[in-house]
């Protein structure tokens, strides 16, 4: 999920209709909440959690590793 000025959240979720429709709505408080990540950028589908786990845990460290060599 994104916001419009490029603020990624990187997360799992076993049903990706209601994940989309909770951050749309802005139910869960916390960091998507704060930072309007609304918009579905990307998406990939496992069959299991633990290597969904694994690929989050993956993708976010290339979006910190992104981070540092922007700044």
């Amino acid at each position: 999920m994104a916001s419009i000025s490029g603020t990624l959240y990187i997360g799992v979720t076993n049903n990706l209709p209601r994940g989309i429709f909770e951050h749309k709505q802005r139910m869960a408080a916390g960091f998507t909440k704060r930072h309007g990540c609304d918009r579905l950028v990307y998406y990939e589908a496992f069959r299991l959690v633990e290597n969904a786990i694994a690929r989050e845990k993956e993708l976010r460290g290339v979006e910190k590793k992104q981070e540092i060599d922007i700044t």
